[in-house]
């Protein structure tokens, strides 16, 4: 973890220091720091809305994007969603410097004019694609591997929770909000029956949604008994060469 990224989580551990301001989740050279700010900022109609932010700063930021996570029982999904946007083209501002701290002055400062611009935007029904969407020229794919899973069951209620949370699709496809849940919450359970954190996943893949890529319409959850079988699932979301680059090799 760079030096400078230490620097700010210390500073952010001393700026935070009000009774549960701050919430360090996790810290390690490979995966970075996660953590959660609980802060307040003013609603539409002056009151002041309880924001819980969870940042995860990457092994390769500042030079990349934090995944941000927004949380609020005050904020409906879709306001929850628009600020989070809004953080995020605010971080595309702050590339290659400190940022935590600006993004949250800046929501603190701008909730209620988000919220303003989301609820008219609401109100005239405009069919318009995300900030993030728009701006990144398209949709992104992730594709995860999870080493192990002792309690499937629990596990895969877990997942696909997150995936109709977070308003994913697809059957490989998961994105940033997603992996601040996978790695903070106790989703299996160890060699002794403990309740445990997934601290084997590993991102094999991550790029733009291409027009000859099949957009999957919802989450499913499905099991194969051969190779050849989900190759063929692969082949058929135009993904084949994803399979020969990044899963071929697994059982190697």
């Amino acid at each position: 973890m760079a030096e400078e990224v230490r620097q700010e989580l210390s500073a952010l551990a001393a700026i935070f220091c009000g009774p549960h301001e701050w919430e360090m989740l996790s810290c390690s050279e490979a995966d970075g720091a996660v953590f959660r700010i609980h802060t307040t900022a003013e609603g539409l109609v002056g009151d002041d809305v309880p924001l819980e932010l969870a940042f995860h700063l990457p092994a390769g930021y500042p030079s990349c994007l934090p995944g941000i996570s927004v949380n609020s029982e005050h904020l409906t999904r879709a306001q929850r969603a628009t600020v989070k946007e809004r953080l995020l083209g605010e971080a595309r501002k702050l590339l290659s410097e400190p940022m935590v701290h600006e993004l949250v002055l800046w929501i603190r400062q701008n909730l209620r004019h988000v919220l303003s611009q989301s609820e008219t935007a609401s109100s005239h029904e405009l069919c318009t694609l995300p900030e993030s969407t728009a701006a990144d020229g398209g949709l992104w794919m992730t594709l995860l591997r999870l080493d192990h899973m002792r309690a499937r069951t629990k596990y895969v209620r877990a997942v696909e929770k997150w995936a109709s949370e977070l308003r994913l699709t697809g059957r490989l496809m998961f994105m940033g909000e997603y992996l601040i849940l996978q790695k903070t919450s106790k989703v299996d359970v160890d060699s002794s029956g403990k309740k445990c954190k997934e601290k084997m996943i590993s991102v094999l893949s991550e790029t733009k949604v291409q027009t000859e890529h099949k957009r999957f319409l919802e989450f499913e959850v499905k099991e194969y008994s051969t190779l050849e079988e989900l190759q063929k699932e692969f082949d058929a979301a135009g993904l084949q060469g994803l399979f020969s680059e990044c899963v071929l090799g697994l059982g190697k």
